[in-house]
């Protein structure tokens, strides 16, 4: 059973690529409650690269790696990876005239319900878009490297080299 989620972020595709797979970001926004928390994350974007993201209850009674490969990687268009336990996940970013579409789908796990699986996905997504539109900065390129600058502080984070 596959179930997609799908979310409309207010910036542009640069900005929403760069916080997906940053892991600095991926750490802010990579929640499905308040409750829990992500505590690393590490990215390496590319076909046949892994991820893996630590998700933990912010009481320390759990977590787990929510870790997978990339089997497809199309920049600011297209991700698509496999998880540890063979499940499939694609997501599509979508240019629109008010932002982006961020569409995820991915097939069910069989042990949990699946709108519980839907809804949880969904708030991650969602805090995904808040986290975005939160820190809308301003975009630096110096020689061949390009920097976002976080309007909301004096953090700058390297996007891309």
């Amino acid at each position: 059973m596959k179930i997609t989620v799908e979310t409309i972020v207010r910036s542009q595709i640069d900005s929403v690529w760069s916080a997906w797979n940053n892991p600095d970001d991926i750490k802010q926004w990579n929640a499905a409650s308040s409750d829990w928390h992500t505590t690393a994350s590490t990215v390496d974007l590319r076909k046949g690269g892994s991820f893996s993201s630590r998700m933990e209850a912010k009481d320390g009674s759990m977590g787990f790696d929510f870790a997978g490969t990339y089997t497809n990687v199309v920049p600011k268009e297209y991700i698509e990876y496999e998880l540890e336990d063979g499940r499939v996940v694609s997501i599509t970013f979508a240019g629109e005239e008010n932002g982006v579409r961020v569409t995820e789908t991915f097939d069910a796990d069989a042990e949990m319900p699946p709108e519980q699986q839907r809804q949880g996905w969904q708030s991650i997504l969602d805090n995904f878009a808040r986290h975005v539109e939160g820190n809308q900065g301003s975009l630096l390129a110096e020689n061949g490297a390009v920097f976002r600058i976080n309007s909301n502080s004096s953090d700058v984070c390297l996007i891309n080299k």
